[in-house]
């Protein structure tokens, strides 16, 4: 369903600033997958999210989604294929508008645009239909504006528009982190009920250890632009966070030794 072969992105090449944000990367997802990415601050996560979506394009090699490259296709283009659900409760929806705009626009998103009314009555009671599953009572507030709601249930709103025109690949970059305990719990149960109802192919990122052992199937860990290491779905079973941060250590205590050899 995504393949990235040979991704490569250096910011401010050629000048002090100089950084390699993503190094050579391979990565393969099937149909269904549910992958789940974490590192440090710097590794590379949010650029490579940005790469496949079409925010960025990269310096070297190909991003192909359902067998399609789309490398060089435009954000704008990509959405149709992409669901994307961002840290900020903020993004990802029009605050001036109402709920049921948003989910009108959202609904269009892969549909032929016509000059029809966005919002009929048989939208009008799917949109409720759909609101009931994420259990907030917003099937009852159509008419309110987006930017009245709370920070979690904002965020419930952008994960429900990211994903019930079913898309080809779901990006969740951090999508709890800036939500209170209880809220993050929430929006975390609503995510694995709509990827598993929908068998959305996923990518997330996130600093929550444990959350990144809990969900999905497979789990990454990047690493100065790389991916320095990949567990499958039998292994991840029986991952720890201490089992994590200890392969975390002898990954990068082995990549010192080897620069080390090579600077000698």
């Amino acid at each position: 369903m995504l393949h990235l072969n040979q991704i490569h992105k250096i910011f401010n090449e050629g000048t002090p600033d100089e950084k390699v944000a993503i190094d050579h990367v391979n990565l393969s997802l099937k149909p269904g997958d549910f992958v789940t990415i974490i590192g440090s601050n710097g590794a590379g996560k949010s650029t490579l999210m940005n790469i496949i979506s079409g925010v960025l394009i990269p310096d070297v090699g190909e991003v192909l989604i359902g067998g399609k490259d789309v490398t060089n296709m435009s954000e704008y283009n990509r959405s149709r294929m992409i669901g994307r659900v961002f840290q900020d409760p903020m993004a990802g929806t029009a605050p001036s508008m109402t709920i049921e705009e948003n989910l009108a626009m959202a609904y269009s998103r892969n549909k032929t645009r016509s000059l029809r009314k966005g919002v009929t009555k048989k939208r009008r009671d799917f949109f409720r239909e759909v609101l009931e599953s994420l259990h907030l009572g917003l099937e009852n507030r159509l008419s309110a504006k987006v930017g009245l709601l709370s920070g979690g249930e904002r965020q419930a709103l952008s994960l429900l528009m990211a994903t019930f025109t079913e898309p080809s690949i779901l990006l969740l970059d951090e999508h709890t982190a800036a939500l209170d305990p209880s809220r993050a719990e929430l929006i975390t149960n609503l995510t694995k009920e709509i990827v598993a109802k929908y068998n959305l192919t996923t990518l997330m990122v996130t600093h929550n250890m444990q959350q990144a052992i809990d969900l999905g199937n497979r789990l990454i860990m990047m690493d100065k632009g790389q991916i320095i290491l990949e567990v499958n779905e039998d292994n991840k079973q029986e991952l720890t966070i201490e089992g994590l941060l200890s392969e975390f250590k002898r990954i990068r205590g082995s990549q010192m030794a080897n620069d080390r050899a090579i600077l000698a």
